[in-house]
């Protein structure tokens, strides 16, 4: 099993940054990839970011530029650097951890970017 915690979220305003992190343990070998989802009020969940084992990351258009995927192997943590913020990435934002026998989520971050 791998467990996940969350943690970085918060109010910023237009145009600020804010990183998140989610620290793994456990079988923590097994992850296959690690993806951010985020969901606004009254939406559904969206995919944001992934990193996989090998390295290799993907983007939603909607945070292309803006924001960065990235892990630290030390420590077991990844991180979603989160630039240039607008009002509508307003969401609770969730990690998800992929293995090859299951996938695990965080209980949520908020991020509010309001002025």
């Amino acid at each position: 099993q791998v467990q996940l915690a969350e943690s970085g979220g918060g109010l910023v305003q237009p145009g600020g940054s804010l990183r998140l992190y989610c620290a793994t343990s456990g079988n923590t070998v097994s992850i296959n990839a690690i993806n951010w989802y985020r969901q606004a009020p009254g939406k559904q969940r969206e995919f944001v970011a992934q990193v996989t084992s090998g390295g290799y990351k993907r983007y939603a258009d909607s945070v292309k530029g803006r924001f960065t995927i990235s892990r630290d192997n030390t420590n077991n943590t990844r991180y979603l650097q989160m630039n240039s913020l607008q009002f509508e990435d307003t969401a609770v934002y969730y990690c998800n951890v992929v293995t090859i026998r299951a996938e695990y989520w965080g209980q949520g971050t908020q991020v509010t970017v309001s002025s």
